[in-house]
């Protein structure tokens, strides 16, 4: 008595392309896969585009590190913690 069995789903899927025809379903159908592809291209923007935005600075009083090193790539490399970007604002 709770699942719907496959003739249950028929007759729903005829009695709703009786109402709204073909036509239209096939129109609601595209419309909502470019919507959805359009959602997906600017969640994808929106990763790339905050990815770029992080800004990148050397930890407050440290030296410099020589160029070749690999913890000197990292350390220069490293995001702002929000302590940091706190600190920096007031």
């Amino acid at each position: 008595m709770g699942s719907l069995s496959i003739g249950h789903w028929l007759i729903v899927l005829a009695i709703v392309s009786l109402l709204f025809g073909t036509r239209k379903l096939r129109t609601l159908g595209g419309d909502l896969g470019t919507a959805i592809k359009g959602f997906k291209d600017g969640m994808r923007d929106d990763d790339t585009a905050a990815d770029a935005a992080v800004p990148f600075r050397a930890e407050a009083g440290a030296a410099p590190a020589a160029a070749g090193t690999a913890a000197g790539a990292n350390e220069a490399a490293r995001p702002a913690t929000s302590g940091e970007r706190e600190a920096a604002a007031h």
